[in-house]
């Protein structure tokens, strides 16, 4: 790496907070009108350029990777997520790759609880109704929609950000119970009073909610299909604020629209920004448009990683959130 300030291109704009440090530190190349970059744009961009700086929304595949600029060292996306980088392809031409993991685990937990609540109380629903101006009043049976105390929610991955979801699951009486590639320690089982399930069709076919909290790889990838879909009890509901990939969208939509699924609550979706049009027409459905990261703490706190992450980089050292191709 050349000697001076690290070049460092930024495809989306950032927290200014963020962009700020960046300019103290870097010859920082920010996308101040924040319009999505396209790979060729993102390749001219890199022209002389020692670090790139992605988002989840940019596709940095192997042919993007491969016409980088020899000059490109360090891929340092901001965010935790790395699916959308061909890690292979950024393996075989000696570019290092770093993430953000950690900083976002209570921010996503939150949108967790958020849709946990939401979707089964019909909250948006409710609120659709309430703007329309058609709403006249109290009834009995008006909107009636489950309560989660006492239900079992079977959360699929374990990590930092599924325990945290138990955590506060606990605090609303639910049980919780898991599907994991590794089963947790014995104490952490206990501290979170979890069961866990080495099958996970066994679990679904038990699970009053399921919520999604692992990441999406070529294992995971519609980890929950039509025929996973179909083990759930109809008064289930689910929830995914981990990746959209993992669930096949198609058919949840349809089994929500049969009544088979009885809700869901999604933050991430299949083919962002598009989301399948059978979903838009559902009321049993609630839509988040990927929140789960955003609190102003979060994207800060992302940022000062990827800052670290390039600093220490230049300066020689491993950086600390290195990506290894799995």
């Amino acid at each position: 790496m050349a000697k001076g300030k690290p070049v460092v291109v930024v495809t989306r704009q950032l927290p200014r907070e963020v962009e700020t440090r960046m300019m103290e530190l870097f010859e920082a190349r920010l996308n101040a009108p924040d319009n999505r970059m396209s790979a060729q744009q993102i390749i001219d961009a890199c022209d002389g350029a020692d670090v790139l700086v992605p988002t989840v929304t940019d596709r940095i595949d192997a042919d993007l990777i491969n016409n980088l600029p020899d000059s490109v060292e360090l891929i340092a996306n901001f965010g935790v997520g790395v699916n959308h980088i061909d890690l292979e392809a950024a393996t075989a031409q000696k570019i290092v790759v770093t993430n953000t993991p950690g900083v976002l685990t209570d921010d996503t937990a939150d949108m967790t609880a958020c849709l946990l609540l939401a979707a089964p109380r019909r909250l948006v629903e409710g609120e659709r109704l309430i703007r329309s101006g058609k709403w006249d009043g109290w009834a009995p049976t008006f909107m009636i929609g489950h309560r989660i105390s006492g239900k079992r929610l079977g959360i699929i991955g374990m990590g930092r950000i599924g325990q945290a979801v138990a955590r506060r699951v606990k605090g609303f009486g639910m049980t919780v119970h898991y599907h994991n590639r590794r089963r947790l320690h014995e104490e952490v089982e206990r501290d979170l009073e979890a069961t866990y399930w080495e099958d996970l069709d066994q679990m679904l076919a038990h699970m009053d909610f399921i919520s999604i909290n692992c990441p999406h790889t070529k294992e995971t990838h519609h980890l929950l299909n039509a025929n996973r879909l179909a083990l759930l009890k109809p008064h289930a509901f689910v929830v995914n604020t981990a990746r959209g990939e993992i669930i096949d969208e198609a058919a949840m939509a349809q089994m929500l629209a049969n009544g088979e699924i009885a809700g869901a609550g999604l933050d991430v979706y299949e083919r962002e920004p598009e989301i399948e049009p059978a979903l838009l027409d559902l009321d049993n459905v609630v839509l988040a448009p990927h929140l789960g990261s955003a609190t102003h703490e979060g994207r800060i706190a992302m940022g000062e990683k990827v800052i670290v992450n390039i600093k220490s980089f230049v300066d020689d050292h491993r950086p600390p959130d290195r990506v290894y191709e799995v």
